[in-house]
This record gives C-alpha cells, sequence and structure tokens, in this order.
C-alpha cells in the first residue's frame, strides 16, 4: 500500500504530463492553423480583429 504522500506525488505527477500533452498538441494545432490560409466563413484568430467592435464604447459619446 502506497503512503498519502506517494499518492499525492503520483496524481501530481500526472496531472503534470496531462498538461504537458495538452501543451504540445495546442501547439501542434497552432502549427496547422498557422500553415492555412483562414477560409471566407472563419475569422481571423491570429490578428485580433475580429475581437474589435467597430461601434465606440458605451459613454464615449458627448451627450446632447
Amino acid at each position: 500500500m502506497r503512503t498519502r504522500t506517494s499518492f499525492q506525488k503520483r496524481q501530481k505527477e500526472i496531472a503534470r504530463a496531462e498538461k504537458q500533452r495538452d501543451k504540445i498538441a495546442k501547439r501542434q494545432q497552432k502549427k496547422l492553423m498557422a500553415k492555412q490560409p483562414p477560409g471566407p466563413d472563419e475569422p481571423e484568430e491570429l490578428g485580433g480583429a475580429a475581437d474589435e467592435s467597430p461601434e465606440p464604447a458605451h459613454g464615449s459619446e458627448p451627450a446632447s
């Protein structure tokens, strides 16, 4: 039987390994997306232009 600290260490190591796999998968996905130009119906994620709002922010208009 394992002690509590050994069990906690194992759980921590498993979580670390999962995070590492997720990071690698994310990098590979980003690399694939960089190779492919965005389609006509896909917003550009890397440029950040889709996040910008064409409307002015509330409160920035002068009061009449």
